[in-house]
């Protein structure tokens, strides 16, 4: 199975809001309902205000078999969290703020990141694979605009944390944030690339 990677920018130019936003209704997130809400209310306007884009993984039908959201954001990184290696790279990218002692920095973040569990194929498009392609996206832009770090928030899980933090997908805590409105723990990683 073949997959293509279709920013919908160029979705809503090519087959109008309306087709795009009953296609995106077909989206299935059974762990994570957060992922399956954003995508089917707010990636269009989101897309539109220019706050972030969707990226959709299409199959060879046109079948929506998983999505990512990229933004560009600040955050702060303190440096207490990182191993001497890390504070290297990110001297790179940013000055350390000594009177906080941490590291100011601009960075994508990946907003948005799941599989359509309402896809047939979806076991052919693994997680690795769907990371891959946000890289590409991610490596394209920097040829452009420059930038070296991405970033991500997910749920203090094992399962996710192995996941972000695998061979192919190379990730590293630098810190958590706890959310009262929703009682979870987000663990924030980050990856140089």
């Amino acid at each position: 199975m073949n997959f293509n990677v279709v920013n919908i920018i160029d979705l809503l130019k090519s087959v109008g809001e309306k087709e795009v936003r009953s296609a995106l209704q077909e989206f299935e997130c059974e762990r994570n309902s957060e992922i399956e809400i954003f995508l089917k209310n707010n990636a269009i306007d989101f897309t539109k205000r220019k706050i972030s884009v969707t990226h959709l993984i299409l199959d060879d039908n046109g079948q929506i078999a998983a999505y990512f959201t990229l933004t560009h954001k600040p955050s702060n990184i303190s440096s207490l969290s990182l191993s001497k290696s890390a504070i290297k790279t990110l001297s790179r990218y940013a000055i350390l703020d000594r009177d906080s002692n941490s590291f100011n920095i601009s960075a994508f973040l990946i907003a948005q990141f799941g599989k359509n569990s309402a896809y047939n194929g979806s076991r052919n498009i693994s997680g690795n694979k769907l990371m891959d392609f946000c890289f590409e996206i991610l490596e394209s832009v920097q040829k452009q605009v420059g930038g070296g770090i991405a970033f991500l928030e997910c749920e203090d899980k094992k399962q996710l944390l192995n996941f972000y933090q695998n061979e192919n997908n190379r990730f590293r805590i630098f810190g958590e944030r706890f959310s009262e409105s929703e009682g979870k723990k987000y663990i924030q990683l980050l990856r140089f690339f």
